[in-house]
């Protein structure tokens, strides 16, 4: 890792490495262990991890970026969950949106408070709810990022593709312009099976992992250009804060913010973005099916805890309280989720589908959400 003591040495205002951890998402997908009051990051839902997503990805950047300098940035109604996860964190640092619009505003708002107190200063940008497989690679990688970032440019992470994957966004990799930095040729939708299935077999295409890397006052100044609204919003927002008005301001209007992810209103649209590879066992855990596909299978397929009976079960998962004896029979690519007020049981086929029985369990005001 590339001058790690000096990054920790840093103190605010000359220009150090800062985190912004986005963790204001509800997590539907993973209904019925995720609720509106405890949502997916604030669960342990990695395999072999007792902490929280959200924890351990605080936890995880630790060698790179000390407490005082990360920012959450959450909804206000899970703002005193957050602040109970993280009791270390100083309160000030949890940024509670009054209401979700997207990960522009929430980058932009972040970047402000950041100017603010270090105008130098230097943003990662993570999602709260990744697993991160092997984090010394994944240091490695946020350090060469940051190093491309102080000189100015807008930089993300891009992952080595292992699979035809459609659930995601993709980068293609322009000309090496540093060690293990590379310009990105253009950002690609989402594709079909056989578009990424031909992504895969160029090699020059990677998973857009959804972590940024840039200065404060540079993704400020992209937001003025390509986002002007919400430019001069934040504007507002510096000038509230200088009279001690931030917190009224931005009840009273961040529901009139765009909603527009950073990725379409900004990154998309600027002339040059570097991108970084990475290959540190990344995956966004975004529904049942990828805890399947982390978790330690026996011979058959099949993740369930040690005293799950399972016969002539296969390609199955099982996730239930300690204690409560799951037995499957004759089955094969099941999910069942058992909490303590809810059982989910569903073809591992159809595990991106459960936000429709959140949206069932909403239309009937049903209190287990």
């Amino acid at each position: 890792m590339s001058d790690e003591t000096t990054e920790r040495g840093q103190t605010n205002g000359d220009g150090g490495a800062w985190a912004i951890i986005m963790a204001g998402g509800a997590g539907t997908r993973f209904w019925p262990a995720s609720r509106r009051d405890r949502p997916k990051q604030l669960l342990p839902l990695a395999p072999g991890e007792d902490r929280s997503l959200l924890r351990a990805t605080l936890e995880r950047i630790a060698p790179v970026v000390p407490l005082e300098r990360v920012l959450v940035v959450t909804s206000a109604a899970l703002a005193d969950a957050t602040a109970a996860e993280l009791p270390g964190l100083p309160r000030e640092n949890i940024l509670a949106e009054p209401t979700g619009r997207n990960t522009a505003p929430c980058v932009g708002w972040a970047a402000a408070h950041v100017r603010r107190r270090d105008p130098n200063g230097v943003m990662v940008v993570l999602p709260a709810d990744h697993h991160i497989g092997a984090p010394d690679a994944y240091l490695s990688v946020l350090a060469r990022s940051l190093d491309a970032a102080r000189a100015g440019a807008l930089v993300t992470v891009g992952i080595q593709p292992t699979r035809p994957e459609t659930g995601y966004g993709y980068l293609e990799l322009g000309e090496l312009v540093a060690d293990g930095v590379h310009r990105a040729r253009r950002f690609v939708e989402k594709p079909n099976r056989q578009r990424a299935e031909q992504f895969l077999a160029a090699g020059r295409f990677l998973w857009n992992s959804g972590v940024f890397v840039f200065r404060a006052d540079t993704i400020l100044a992209a937001i003025e250009t390509h986002l002007p609204g919400l430019g001069a919003q934040l504007r507002i927002y510096d000038q509230a804060a200088a009279r001690g008005e931030e917190s009224t301001v931005v009840s009273e209007t961040y529901a009139s913010l765009p909603s527009v992810s950073i990725d379409h209103g900004v990154m998309e649209k600027a002339d040059e973005v570097l991108v970084v590879p990475g290959n540190f066992g990344w995956s966004d855990l975004g529904s049942w099916t990828t805890a399947w596909e982390l978790t330690e299978h026996d011979d058959r397929g099949n993740a369930a805890p040690e005293d799950a009976v399972l016969v002539d079960a296969e390609s199955c998962f099982v996730r239930a309280p300690q204690g409560k004896l799951v037995a499957l029979l004759g089955v094969s690519d099941l999910m069942v989720v058992d909490t303590e007020d809810a059982l989910l049981v569903m073809p591992r086929n159809r595990a991106q589908d459960v936000r429709a029985i959140v949206d069932a369990l909403k239309a009937r005001r049903d209190p287990r959400l």
